[in-house]
């Protein structure tokens, strides 16, 4: 009769369970409790680890210092006392002033600020809120700050950026959110591309579409018809030269008409934030372009 106490030994790195006398495996466990990735240096394992929030380039420490709350609330949700109250008001004021200890962080701090501020009034979506911060610390890193405002620069990153994601947004568009003229966003617009080589591809009316589509509540069908307009100037070379978001509205305008949709030029021109004039230049030229249809 075999007894049932054997001796056995536990390996916790494997977890399996061999007898000391025969070394046999009687039992494995079979759930692996590692990470899913693997990593050959100790660099790599900390760039692949997810403990705790992600980093974001929105953030001027990218999110990984600590945070004070600014509800005056314990754990458990209750008031805390007026004592307690000024002494937490004091920890976040140190709490700030150690996240920017020098004017780089607090320069960063002041400018990301200022793009989520004018990417939320745009309602750009994060990715460009992302991206337009990458480029403001690459114009921050590569020193093309001096000589120029911080806002600026911020109002250059977000046109850039929006422009880069295909959900471009006009100079007047961002003229009206940004604390700069316009002409000094234009100035610094074309800085810092050039100094930083983006890659910017000129803005296609047909970016526009959409959202001067979505703000008319016009139909699919109209949006399509404002689509093939562009097209179909695009191929003849009508659009060479002028405003892409002037032959958007137009193209907006011409297709409403065409599909019996009630829109006005004064409608499309609050919409777009362009002149009723250049709507109308602009119609009668997209109409020209378009074979077999009669110019109204």
């Amino acid at each position: 009769m075999s007894d049932s106490r054997i001796n056995a030994r536990t390996d916790v790195q494997d977890e399996t369970s061999e007898t000391s006398e025969t070394g046999e495996v009687v039992e494995t466990d079979e759930i692996d409790r590692g990470p899913e990735w693997r990593a050959f240096d100790s660099a790599e394992k900390d760039e692949k680890s997810r403990v705790g929030a992600p980093t974001t380039n929105m953030m001027h420490d990218k999110g990984l210092s600590t945070n004070i709350d600014w509800r005056d609330q314990d754990a458990y949700g209750n008031s805390l006392s007026s004592n307690q109250r000024q002494k937490m008001q004091r920890l976040r004021k140190w709490n700030e002033r150690f996240r920017t200890r020098d004017s780089k962080e607090r320069n960063l701090k002041q400018a990301l600020g200022e793009i989520d501020r004018m990417a939320s009034a745009l309602g750009l979506p994060e990715n460009v809120r992302e991206t337009a911060s990458v480029i403001y610390r690459r114009a921050l890193d590569e020193n093309l700050l001096p000589g120029r405002s911080i806002e600026g620069v911020s109002t250059a990153a977000v046109y850039a950026a929006a422009r880069q994601a295909g959900v471009p947004r006009s100079l007047d568009e961002i003229t009206e959110v940004s604390r700069v003229e316009k002409n000094e966003i234009a100035r610094t617009y074309r800085y810092v591309i050039r100094e930083l080589g983006l890659e910017v591809q000129p803005a296609d009316p047909e970016s526009y579409v959409p959202r001067f589509a979505s703000s008319l509540e016009m139909s699919d069908e109209a949006e399509h018809r404002a689509r093939t307009l562009l097209q179909n100037a695009k191929e003849q070379g009508v659009h060479s030269g002028k405003s892409p978001v002037g032959l958007a509205a137009a193209a907006v305008y011409a297709a409403a008409l065409l599909t019996n949709e009630k829109t006005t030029q004064a409608a499309v021109s609050e919409v777009a934030d362009i002149s009723e004039v250049t709507i109308r230049n602009r119609y009668h030229e997209l109409l020209e372009a378009e074979q077999g249809l009669p110019v109204a």
